[in-house]
């Protein structure tokens, strides 16, 4: 070795170094936009007006708070998990907030890239894990959905943290399941992730006669938010009642269905149909889209394929339910090194997804508060239907290519054995 070559020891940490510049960098310059756009952080807010309620022994859905005159909408164990806000002034709050919410977009690439190559999570693959989660948060700290997260101080990265932290613990973990419980008894929505897990549980459990991570997962799942909600049952029983039988049916409270910032499939057909209340043709609409979609995540899981069933899991969530603001689609993150990984026309693919979710293009729209999105035209719509017009087109684009798979003639002579060799393998690397 030259005198002038670096050794490996030396060398190493550089790229490491190098990329938790770049994101340093990144988000230092993130939280400066964020500072010169004046963002309100509204959400937060709410969030430290619903934890005061709750200390003060009030209402939590009589409550109202901020400037928007918005009410609690989460059951009521999100009033608790909110109280440590009430303890500093806001000011602090919010950059606590911020700084918490920046650190989960690197703890949410990296808990993607472990989802989407298990192999990095093994020692010998750390380092490399970390350079590219620090590479990839760099980016995608910037996406419209990341972007107003941060701009109201939201939880969905929270949210996609826990469930994501359950779905890739090692094989026989006890905790599984305890994140995506509790995320559910915050904001329920998350609970389509315990359908897929007894979904495909119970199917390898019919197939194989035994116990299996899926099961098991979706057990301590449903374990933990009954255990949570009933807590809050016994805790807090008016607020409860109020929640379960009276809150959870009023999506209006919400917000207008309408609204350009609603990128579910009842927000599309609000929009289309020139009205706030799309009924049972939202119902019909997300009755065969979500259960085709959970049938496509449910045969994933079956075959290993965790990160499609996950990703896929997600994203039918995000369109069947009544209202999916833009910045709850944060799962887009996953989604993005999902296509890098597997699409086969990578840039192209990657990009226009890529470019969907960064390019801001549902705020194109008039979108005032006198409700403009009522009257809109049809470049409007496709406008703001960008989020739930890409989603299906990645579901179709996948089922077609799993139709595709199933046509392919059978290949006898020496290339089967090559076949059967590798499909155990993909198996287990998923």
């Amino acid at each position: 070795m030259s005198p002038s070559a670096p050794s490996p020891s030396r060398a190493r940490p550089w790229p490491l170094v190098a990329a938790a510049a770049t994101c340093l960098i990144s988000f230092a310059a993130f939280w400066v936009a964020q500072r010169v756009a004046h963002v309100n952080m509204l959400d937060v807010m709410v969030y430290r007006a619903e934890a005061e309620t709750l200390r003060a022994g009030g209402d939590l859905y009589a409550m109202r708070a901020t400037s928007a005159n918005l009410a609690m909408t989460y059951p009521p164990f999100a009033a608790v998990l909110f109280l440590p806000l009430t303890l500093v002034d806001v000011p602090l709050m919010r950059t606590l907030s911020t700084a918490g919410n920046l650190l989960l977009v690197l703890a949410l690439v990296r808990l993607s890239l472990q989802l989407v190559r298990p192999a990095l999570a093994g020692p010998a693959r750390r380092a490399d894990l970390w350079r590219t989660a620090l590479w990839v948060a760099a980016v995608v700290v910037w996406c419209e959905p990341v972007w107003t997260t941060l701009r109201y101080g939201q939880i969905n990265l929270l949210v996609a943290v826990a469930v994501l932290w359950d779905l890739t613990r090692r094989e026989g973990s006890r905790w599984a399941g305890i994140g995506i419980g509790l995320a559910t008894a915050v904001k329920l929505t998350p609970g389509l992730f315990v359908v897929l897990l007894l979904a495909a549980g119970l199917l390898l459990w019919r197939r194989d006669r035994g116990m299996n991570q899926w099961l098991r997962t979706a057990l301590t799942a449903t374990g933990t938010f009954l255990v949570t909600t009933l807590a809050m049952v016994v805790a807090l029983p008016a607020d409860s009642k109020t929640f379960w039988t009276r809150t959870l049916f009023e999506t209006g409270r919400v917000g207008h269905k309408e609204e350009t910032a609603n990128q579910s499939l009842s927000g599309v057909l609000a929009r289309l149909m020139h009205t706030d209340a799309p009924g049972l043709w939202w119902l019909a609409a997300a009755v065969l889209l979500g259960g085709a979609a959970m049938v496509l995540a449910v045969r994933a899981a079956v075959r290993g394929d965790k990160a499609v069933a996950v990703i896929v899991t997600a994203f039918t969530a995000l369109m069947v339910s009544p209202i999916s603001w833009s910045h709850h689609w944060v799962w887009c993150v996953p989604l993005l090194i999902l296509l890098h990984d597997r699409a086969t026309r990578v840039w192209f693919t990657t990009g226009a997804v890529g470019l969907a979710f960064a390019s801001f293009a549902l705020w194109w729209v008039p979108h005032d508060p006198g409700r403009p999105e009522l009257d809109q035209n049809a470049g409007q719509m496709l406008l703001s239907a960008v989020y739930p017009l890409t989603a299906t087109a990645v579901f179709a684009g996948y089922a077609l290519m799993q139709w595709r798979a199933t046509r392919r003639p059978h290949i006898p002579g020496p290339r089967r054995e090559a076949v059967a060799v590798r499909e155990p393998q993909a198996v287990a690397k998923e």
